[in-house]
């Protein structure tokens, strides 16, 4: 091997690798955001179309990364949300995209844990891609018996 390949290889493997900070931890891109707790439902309807009449909505949004530190170029966004569903939309949800237990739990920002519901959460890829809409990406969560979706979102 050459060389320049040997770097090459080297370079690769080391930008591929997570660092690791003081604490042994992996250093991944963390969400920042204000902390403020919103309840108006027009932003998430207005990017999420899959999202008819929500009954009320709690979320939290920012950019990942470290606010502190700007950075050239577009950011990364991303949307913590659990939203309460009407009886009607939450079968909907059911019947149209068959979403199973998980075992998961959604990983939200630490302000709004106290807003999930205790679960089990069913999802599916389907379900998922549903809310998936122009430069935004979502994970949908479903938990029937409170009548809760979750989405965890990132766009651009």
């Amino acid at each position: 091997m050459s060389v320049i390949a040997t770097l090459c290889v080297s370079i690769a493997a080391a930008c591929s690798s997570p660092t690791e900070n003081e604490e042994g931890r992996s250093a991944e891109a963390q969400k920042s955001g204000s902390g403020v707790l919103r309840t108006d439902k027009e932003p998430l309807t207005n990017r999420f179309s899959a999202l008819e009449a929500p009954l009320e909505v709690r979320w939290m949004s920012g950019t990942y990364g470290d606010a502190r530190i700007p950075v050239p170029g577009p950011s990364t966004y991303w949307i913590d949300a659990v939203i309460t569903l009407d009886d009607g939309n939450i079968d909907k949800l059911t019947t149209a995209y068959s979403p199973v237990s998980s075992g998961q739990t959604p990983s939200v920002v630490e302000g709004m844990k106290e807003y999930l519901p205790p679960g089990p959460f069913r999802t599916s890829e389907v379900m998922s891609a549903a809310f998936n809409q122009e430069r935004w990406g979502a994970s949908a969560y479903l938990d029937p018996s409170s009548n809760k979706l979750v989405l965890v979102a990132i766009g651009e």
